[in-house]
C-alpha cells in the first residue's frame, strides 16, 4: 500500500496564499517520488458539517500531514487552532493504527524568520498530543513576496526555499525529520532586508493612497 500525504492550507486565502504555494510545492514533490496526495483548506472545510468530517477523516487516514500555515498575530489563524482544536478531540475517539507522521511549513510577512518559532512550537505541541510523531517545521520569512504565484514561477529568489522543500520532502518519504540544512535554507532571506522594507513600505503607502488617508501615516499619537 502506498503512503498518502494530507496537506492542510491554514490561509483564509486558500488557493491564492503564499501558504498553499509552499505547501502544494512539498505536495508535488512528494508526489514524484510515488506519495499519493490529498489537499485540503482548512478555512473552507471548516466552514460546512461535511467538510469537517472529511477533514478528521483524511487526519485519521493519512500516513503523513504537512500544515502550511500563515503568521498571525505571533501564532496561527483561529481557523486553525479550531481545526486542531477539532483534530484534538476526534483523535481521543479512535484507537491508533498505524505510525503517522507531521510537518509544518510557517510563513510570515516579516523578513526574519524567527517570528515563525511560536507558531511552529504550537504546531509540534499540537503534533505529540494528538500522537502523531513530529518530523518537524520550516520557518520563511518576507512570504509575502511569494504572493499567490506558484513557487516555481518567483525566480531566483526562492531557489533555497525549493531546495530546502526537496531535502525536506527526500527524507519524509523515507520516514524520517526535516533536515537541519532544510531549515537553515529554508531561513534564509529571499531579498536583502532593506530591499524588502523599501518594497514594503511603497506597498504600504499605496494602499494607504487608495483609501484616502495617506497624510499621518508617521504618527505617533500615544508616545510622550
Amino acid at each position: 500500500m502506498s503512503m498518502l500525504a494530507t496537506l492542510l492550507v491554514g490561509s483564509p486565502k486558500g488557493p491564492r496564499s503564499a501558504s498553499d504555494a509552499l505547501g502544494t510545492y512539498l505536495l508535488d514533490r512528494l508526489r514524484e517520488k510515488g506519495v499519493d496526495t490529498k489537499k485540503i483548506y482548512v478555512q473552507q472545510a471548516l466552514a460546512s458539517e461535511q467538510g469537517a468530517d472529511a477533514l478528521l477523516s483524511a487526519a485519521a487516514e493519512t500516513d503523513i500531514i504537512i500544515l502550511a500555515a500563515p503568521l498571525y498575530a505571533d501564532s496561527l489563524h483561529a481557523g486553525v487552532i479550531r481545526m486542531m482544536e477539532l483534530v484534538r478531540e476526534d483523535r481521543g475517539k479512535r484507537t491508533p493504527g498505524k505510525k503517522q507522521m507531521m510537518a509544518a511549513i510557517s510563513n510570515s510577512g516579516f523578513p526574519e524568520a524567527g517570528h515563525n518559532d511560536v507558531s511552529l512550537a504550537i504546531s509540534r505541541k499540537f503534533a505529540l498530543d494528538c500522537g502523531f510523531e513530529w518530523s518537524g517545521g520550516l520557518a520563511l520569512g518576507g512570504g509575502e513576496s511569494i504572493g499567490k504565484r506558484p513557487l516555481e514561477k518567483n525566480g531566483g529568489q526562492v531557489r533555497n526555499v525549493m531546495r530546502a522543500l526537496d531535502l525536506a520532502a527526500a527524507s519524509l518519504v523515507k520516514g524520517g525529520s526535516i533536515p537541519e540544512e532544510a531549515v537553515r535554507l529554508m531561513a534564509r532571506p529571499m531579498v536583502p532586508r532593506w530591499l524588502y522594507l523599501l518594497i514594503g513600505n511603497i506597498g504600504w503607502s499605496r494602499m494607504a493612497r487608495k483609501k484616502g488617508c495617506r497624510e499621518g501615516l508617521d504618527s505617533r499619537p500615544y508616545l510622550p
